[in-house]
């Protein structure tokens, strides 16, 4: 049995270390060598939204997106947890238009937008939150363009055994080599199947997804088209004051995506590496600093990029006053 995680994060209050965040991490590269490694990356874990870039791998690959015209815009929202901004809005709903699909065909459910202004105009209007708003509407919109391109009902598209979601549990299995149908799985937030995998395996599929290494020249081309498509639309992915999207602006060749519960997933595509980590108590300020200083950990930027992502591997922890505090910093690598 594994012992007990490392800490990965620790928050400072008066100089000393106030709390601390344990967790596990796997960097593995485009030949399935482990580069880097902390605590039980063999335990399986729910990745929920990290691995939305592998569920949109079946909208490129199949050519739906490309039968429907998704820009490049429409294809990084389709792999995003956004705000709900006007801007993500709009893109989701050009995505449906395009598709010949509606909100109403939506099973991802309705809430309030992430971004506080964002709520605030819907509040100004008297409406209630729609599920165009949900922060996985890009994403769905995406399935339901798939499942339109398959010609199959749109109708249930979020239920494990639909053709859709049979799709991204082939690009799980294979990028991941595992058998993803012998795995715990459950229900993620916005109704999709959710299936838990070892870290060493999530980061194991992020090196082939970002390398192109073992995958067939068609799937290669769609993981490029993805990546492509998030490196020049990073603010479709999450939004205004969002960690996602301010890394990947910083840092272009960084490839970064968050999950639920303290997940963070991402790749180095110029290296052929992959990232998988998970925070034990699910809290994001930690993963994503953690996040932050593995990658600045890796031999492989430029120092600048690395200057960069130290930058990120500390927030400074303010009080209502705006007085500081404190701080959240990551425990890896020196960060």
């Amino acid at each position: 049995m594994a012992g007990p995680n490392p800490v990965i994060a620790e928050v400072t209050r008066g100089g000393i270390v106030e709390s601390r965040h344990t967790g596990a991490y796997a960097v593995v590269d485009s030949d399935g060598r482990l580069v880097a490694s902390a605590g039980d990356i063999e335990r399986p874990i729910f990745p929920r939204s990290a691995i939305k870039a592998f569920q949109c791998l079946p909208l490129v690959e199949s050519g739906a997106a490309e039968h429907f015209s998704f820009t490049d815009e429409d294809v990084a929202l389709a792999c995003a947890s956004h705000n709900g901004e006007a801007a993500h809005v709009r893109v989701a709903d050009g995505m449906l238009a395009k598709a010949g699909m509606s909100e109403a065909n939506y099973e991802c459910g309705a809430h309030w937008p992430y971004e506080l202004s964002a709520q605030h105009d819907i509040l100004r209007r008297d409406e209630e939150p729609r599920a165009i708003h949900n922060n996985c509407s890009g994403k769905h919109a995406g399935m339901l363009a798939l499942a339109r391109h398959l010609k199959v009902p749109a109708e249930g598209y979020t239920r494990i055994e639909h053709p859709v979601q049979r799709g991204v549990a082939k690009v799980m299995s294979e990028l991941c080599d595992i058998d993803i149908d012998a795995q715990p799985h459950g229900v993620d937030g916005c109704s999709v199947p959710t299936w838990a995998v070892p870290l060493r395996n999530l980061a194991l599929g992020f090196a082939r997804f970002s390398s192109g290494a073992g995958l067939s020249a068609s799937r290669a081309a769609a993981c490029r088209r993805i990546i492509e498509a998030v490196r020049a639309h990073p603010f479709m992915v999450a939004g205004s004051n969002r960690f996602c999207t301010k890394l990947m602006e910083r840092v272009p060749r960084a490839f970064v995506k968050t999950g639920a519960e303290g997940v963070f997933c991402g790749a180095i595509p110029h290296a052929g590496l992959g990232i998988a980590l998970k925070c034990d108590d699910g809290a994001h300020r930690a993963s994503e600093t953690a996040m932050a200083g593995l990658m600045a950990s890796l031999p492989v930027w430029t120092e600048a990029e690395r200057e960069a992502l130290l930058g990120f591997a500390a927030t400074d922890l303010s009080n209502w006053r705006k007085i500081h505090v404190g701080d959240v910093h990551a425990a890896i690598g020196g960060a």
